[in-house]
């Protein structure tokens, strides 16, 4: 009889991407049986604090929260290199002015809100469903407004100025790309089981990599309306050679994030970090 591992991931084109060839049964899994649940980042990251997947998608500023009870699998990591969420606004301002201006966010658990806090702490700032936030600035309800996902190759033609990419000013204070989402796997599964899941999501996602345009046709049913060019585009900033594995610039940009977030004491507690 096969074993279910309950597997949650967000409905972007990115991780659907990810996920193509196990979701449908491209690879053996052998005894494996792999169970999708699709919710949005925040969501995710809520229900990973209770330990309710043995594997999900996280933000990594989530993870913060949830390193007893969850180890971090060394492939499935989105990373913005010199890109990452940005910072818009209907009118154009300042990224100085942020500390005096409301910004939508698209969750407090969110590595795009970790980001927005590492560049100014005194961030005004209103929970919105990311999917909104873009239409919220363009209406005039908030000043500026956090994308993350497919809202970052859009915005111009909807009028909205760019504030600040927080992944090119990462990269400016750090030279290291920015870690945005992960995939985590529940310790109590034991390291074998652990490393066996482990391999069959790298398998899934090289999978993806060796049959793009494959992959690509069943993750564009998730791009929200974008073309065929621009998922392209969107799936080659957030599924690369970092996202089969850390390596160790990955694995340093991670604890760098988590250190600048412990010094400005926007997590209570340092992070130590497992990889499978």
């Amino acid at each position: 009889m096969k074993k279910d591992i309950h597997v949650a991931h967000s409905p972007d084109s990115d991780d659907a991407f990810m996920f193509y060839a196990l979701a449908t049964r491209k690879i053996d899994t052998r005894e494996l049986n792999y169970v999708h649940t699709l919710s949005d980042i925040e969501t995710l990251n809520k229900k990973a604090m209770k330990g309710e997947y043995e594997v999900s998608a996280i933000s990594f500023h989530a993870y913060a929260y949830m390193a007893d009870q969850y180890a971090l699998l060394s492939c499935g990591a989105s990373m913005g290199r010199n890109y990452g969420p940005i910072v818009v606004s209907g009118k154009p301002i300042r990224a100085k002015s942020l500390a005096t201006n409301v910004v939508a966010v698209p969750g407090t658990l969110t590595s795009a809100f970790l980001t927005l806090r590492l560049f100014e702490p005194d961030v005004q700032y209103k929970v919105v469903p990311f999917d909104r936030i873009l239409d919220e600035v363009q209406k005039g309800n908030y000043d500026a407004g956090v994308l993350i996902h497919e809202g970052q190759l859009t915005y111009r033609e909807l009028g909205l100025h760019k504030v600040v990419d927080l992944g090119q000013w990462w990269l400016k204070q750090t030279g290291l790309p920015l870690p945005l989402g992960g995939n985590i796997i529940r310790r109590d599964l034991g390291q074998k089981l652990m490393e066996r899941v482990a391999q069959d999501i790298r398998n899934s996602i090289q999978y993806a990599l060796d049959h793009r345009e494959e992959a690509m046709a069943y993750a564009i049913q998730f791009s929200r309306g974008l073309d065929t060019q621009r998922v392209d585009r969107f799936i080659g900033m957030y599924v690369n050679e970092l996202t089969l594995d850390y390596g160790s610039e990955g694995r340093q940009a991670v604890r760098r994030l988590f250190q600048e977030a412990y010094k400005k004491k926007i997590i209570p507690d340092r992070v130590a970090l497992e990889f499978i």
